[in-house]
């Protein structure tokens, strides 16, 4: 193979990875103002309540703060738990949540967003098409 090809071929995988990865980031202006997906994120977050654990602000009640907790949870071990649920700590499976599960992704992204710091209220509008 010669390095022209091999570059070639490096060059695509970091493209596709890159992509990948962008596609679980927020777009954000003025740290409240979010693309559509992210906002399908938040209606999940407020359909199905979870600040009646984890608070308004996602800093954490009975639950424990996400805001903290996303900074080392990864995106699979997201998923697992509000799919899943953990019994034994208090939280509830939303695996039979169509709400929830629809929009795990968003979710993922808007709470990861506020882990961050990318996104700087809980409450957000949606940015204009």
């Amino acid at each position: 193979m010669s390095w022209k090809k091999a570059l070639l071929g490096a060059c695509a995988i970091f493209c596709i990875a890159g992509a990948a990865h962008s596609e679980d980031k927020a777009k954000v202006v003025d740290g409240y103002k979010v693309d559509s997906e992210t906002m399908k994120g938040f209606r999940a977050w407020r359909a199905a309540a979870c600040d009646r654990c984890h608070g308004a602000n996602q800093e954490g009640l009975v639950g424990p703060s996400l805001v903290n907790s996303l900074k080392t949870l990864s995106k699979d071990d997201f998923i697992k738990t509000v799919r899943d649920g953990r019994l034994e700590k208090g939280m509830q499976s939303f695996g039979n949540s169509p709400v929830v599960m629809q929009n795990i992704n968003q979710l993922y992204m808007y709470l990861k967003g506020r882990s961050d710091g990318t996104i700087t209220r809980a409450k957000v509008e949606e940015l204009p098409q």
